[in-house]
């Protein structure tokens, strides 16, 4: 029986495996071992699709008659700044003594990238043989990577991701590279050399910034007029303000808005009709129900996060990942589930009497004694959950976080427990 090596993205998650595994492990700079494991990792990308000029240095001259540059493979090579470490891995993945390789990057697109690049570029042949597994894991909590190592994933069943990554990767080459070279060209055709970037996600988001300039630049000031008036109800005075109850938008007046007259003239033709005149309020009272938001993914969760607290989703996505990762607080983060498994019942109720002990415990122990964790298919549905489900705690408590990280910790217990109570009724009056 030989040795099962498994591969996870970066340092520190390779530690929490070997946490999780039987066995005493000896550490070396570059992987752990025990008698049955070898646990080593990437540094996150540690291989990526070769530059033209490294395929074909007649390449190596940006000119438009090299173009379009268009592959039918995509040759792979070492990224300098890792090479060790693939050098590493490399010898690793080829020894005898290796039976089963596993993939034990993130859950998730490019964590299927890494380690596939890893494995293709290392040892194409020399893999024959061996089995390759995934390890999904939802949290790192040592509970969580039990039952991960537990559940090994085929690699057949991983083969859609992995098409997924691989045309990702290979459309953004085709397009960086084209477009860059292309734009650059262009833009230099006058003499120098205007390196002009194009790349298939950021030069569709510049462009919604140069909208959105233009419209700046382009805006004209224009003046409106607002009615007031003031009112009293019995004892109580307050101030009104007048709106328009057929108004409706027009693209011809994008500005527009119910309490905005544009004519100064109509404004006093209203002003002068009731001036002076009585008039009788009718109050008209209307029940309502809001229902319990959803559970956050991970857009919702940054987007909430600017709003409230001012962090860009590079920093909401920064900081939720520390929670995952370091302290083992939420489940994976990277997600666009805002839905749990039909069978996760069992692990929310033990999640949500956990948080009995925290901050918000007195609504757990709401939602527990008044029995709201109940199956619902508006919070647990298999067919709206993805590679992963929604962004919950875990069953672990937070010890030390930073002022940022308890943020965003305290928006995820809140919307994982506003989420199970009942809808809010209130009334609308006007």
């Amino acid at each position: 029986m030989g040795k099962t090596l498994i591969i996870a993205e970066k340092p520190s998650v390779a530690a929490d495996i070997v946490k999780a595994l039987p066995g005493r492990f000896t550490k070396a700079k570059t992987h752990f071992e025990s008698d049955d494991h070898i646990v080593s990792f990437a540094i996150g990308h540690l291989v990526g699709i070769a530059y033209p000029e490294e395929i074909d240095p007649a390449l190596q001259k940006w000119t438009l008659d090299n173009l379009p540059i268009l592959l039918e493979e995509f040759p792979l090579t070492e990224l300098p700044d890792t090479q060790a470490q693939f050098n590493a891995l490399s010898k690793l993945i080829r020894r005898q003594d290796v039976d089963v390789i596993v993939n034990g990057c993130d859950a998730g697109r490019e964590g299927e990238l890494i380690f596939k690049y890893i494995l293709k570029q290392a040892a194409s042949r020399t893999v024959e043989g061996k089995q390759v597994k995934r390890l999904w894991l939802q949290s790192m909590t040592l509970d969580a990577i039990r039952e991960g190592l537990g559940k090994l994933r085929d690699e057949a069943e991983m083969r859609p991701l992995e098409d997924t990554a691989l045309c990702r990767s290979e459309a953004d080459w085709l397009i960086g590279i084209n477009a860059t070279r292309a734009l650059t060209c262009y833009n230099s055709r006058f003499g120098g050399f205007r390196k002009t970037p194009c790349g298939r996600v950021q030069t569709p988001t510049l462009s919604l910034l140069v909208k959105r300039e233009a419209e700046r630049r382009e805006f004209v000031p224009a003046t409106y007029w607002e009615l007031h008036g003031t009112f009293t109800c019995g004892p109580v005075g307050y101030q009104g303000v007048g709106i328009d109850p057929d108004f409706a938008r027009d693209d011809e007046q994008a500005h527009g808005r119910r309490n905005r007259i544009w004519e100064e003239s109509r404004a006093a033709d209203i002003v002068d009709r009731c001036q002076g005149q009585p008039a009788t309020v009718e109050e008209t009272s209307k029940k309502s129900t809001k229902g319990a938001p959803p559970l956050y993914d991970l857009t919702l969760l940054q987007r909430e996060a600017n709003s409230r607290f001012g962090f860009s989703a590079k920093n909401t996505l920064s900081i939720a990942q520390a929670l995952y990762e370091r302290h083992k607080l939420i489940t994976y983060p990277r997600t666009d589930s805002r839905c749990l498994p039909e069978d996760y019942l069992p692990t929310v109720e033990k999640v949500v009497a956990r948080q009995r002990e925290w901050q918000y415990g007195r609504f757990a122990a709401e939602a527990l004694s008044k029995k709201y964790i109940r199956k619902d298919k508006r919070i647990f549905d298999n067919r709206k959950v993805s590679d992963h489900f929604a962004i919950i705690p875990t069953a672990s408590l937070p010890k030390t976080l930073s002022d940022a990280e308890l943020k965003i910790y305290q928006m995820i217990v809140q919307r994982f427990l506003a989420t199970f109570f009942p809808a809010a009724v209130y009334h609308n009056t006007r």
